[in-house]
């Protein structure tokens, strides 16, 4: 693997950077600093910044209005981001769905959903979880029962429950596993509908987190009506769109360049605060025990990086996500985990956990430097990312199989 970067890759470097300090959106910054939640305006604000530039499908092919970058492009625009602390674009659409559709969706559903993802337009949820089909994804239970309407054509009545559907209270439209056929084994029965969420029969309703936040809702479905033409691939094979669109999220979750980036501020911080356990006046990060903590932290990090590398490397050869998405899943998420954890270790006392008021006029304010006020609910709100996208436990039952063959 060659390491270093030509002359065209750091001219791409300082065009991205310089992109990014012009047009990100400086509400946005000043919102995420602050703790504050945001707005579905908010979310679309830089990704209609993207859209305008051409960069929102930055893993998207050129035929459907993506950049068609390079992996080391690609590599290069994550780590320009991370180091700005750019938002993430929301998944759902562009990295999730997106995938599904041009893989597997008609010429007619690839002309209807993929230019409102690119430019934003259209908000995506996920209907994939349901209470006591998480990990256990093929045992869901909401069933769609086809039938013939009035007018001659094909539909679905779907009935059941989804869970942990992030951000489904902004959504447009979501897509969703169904059970199609109960009498055969889980996943030969599954089918993978789009749904329009302002169809009569779905409520959404909040679930807030431990961090205080409405990131994550149930949804119901009741007698919900849908098209036999919003089915993606054929029926009872949605499985195969599942597990396709799964190896996507997975390789997506890694997040190195954001993890990279939260090690700089764990430094930051323990170069401030005073090490309560050492030398009176001594800053942490001259404290041997927490200075291993984050070497071996930088260690696995910088192994997960070239991990990265080589799954973006093959996927520009033309290989597609395979079982190292899993490997990507574990160790990146892991990492993530870790980083929270040493940031409220770090800002000491300062991490107790902080909620801002609700409703107009708030003018409460944490007590402490700027940095402290969102270790605590960023710490459980990270508890999430080993079991989200497929459980670490089931991660690691995938690499025995696909891996060592066991």
């Amino acid at each position: 693997m060659d390491l270093s970067f030509s002359a065209e890759d750091t001219a791409f470097r300082a065009e991205v950077r310089s992109f990014i300090t012009e047009n990100y959106p400086p509400q946005l910054k000043s919102k995420i600093d602050e703790g504050e939640e945001l707005s579905k305006e908010d979310f679309l604000s830089w990704h209609r910044a993207l859209a305008k530039q051409g960069w929102a499908g930055i893993a998207w092919p050129k035929e459907y209005g993506g950049t068609g970058w390079t992996s080391v492009q690609r590599f290069i625009f994550a780590e320009e981001s991370a180091r700005a602390d750019a938002m993430r674009l929301l998944p759902f659409g562009l990295n999730m769905v997106a995938p599904v559709i041009m893989a597997f969706g008609s010429p007619e559903q690839k002309a209807q959903h993929l230019p409102g993802i690119l430019s934003g337009e259209v908000w995506w949820c996920q209907g994939y979880s349901e209470p006591g089909a998480g990990s256990d994804l093929a045992n869901l239970r909401t069933k769609a029962e086809r039938f013939t309407g009035d007018d001659g054509k094909e539909y679905y009545k779907v009935n059941g429950q989804k869970t942990w559907t992030t951000l489904a209270q902004h959504a447009d439209w979501g897509f969703f596993l169904v059970r199609t056929d109960p009498t055969v084994k889980p996943q030969e029965g599954i089918s993978f509908l789009l749904i329009d969420m302002k169809t009569p029969g779905i409520t959404v309703r909040p679930i807030i987190t431990l961090g205080g936040e409405h990131e994550v809702n149930e949804v119901w479905l009741e007698d919900v009506i849908v098209p036999v033409e919003n089915r993606v691939f054929h029926e009872n094979k949605g499985w195969t769109c599942a597990k396709f669109l799964l190896a996507h999220e997975r390789t997506g979750i890694a997040g190195v360049a954001a993890s990279k980036r939260g090690v700089e501020r764990i430094k930051t911080i323990a170069r401030a605060e005073v090490d309560s356990f050492g030398t009176e006046s001594a800053p942490l990060m001259s404290n041997p025990f927490f200075k291993r903590k984050v070497a071996e932290l930088e260690v696995d990090l910088t192994a997960l990086e070239f991990t990265e590398l080589r799954t973006l490397a093959g996927e520009s050869s033309g290989k597609g996500p395979g079982p190292e998405s899993s490997l990507l899943k574990i160790k990146g998420t892991e990492i993530q985990q870790r980083i929270t954890e040493l940031a409220l270790e770090a800002v000491g006392h300062y991490g107790a956990p902080y909620f801002r008021g609700f409703g107009e006029g708030d003018n409460e304010h944490p007590i402490g430097p700027d940095y402290a006020h969102r270790a605590a609910p960023t710490y459980f709100n990270m508890r999430k990312t080993s079991i989200y996208g497929g459980s670490n436990e089931i991660q690691r039952n995938i690499i025995a199989k696909m891996v060592l063959g066991l």
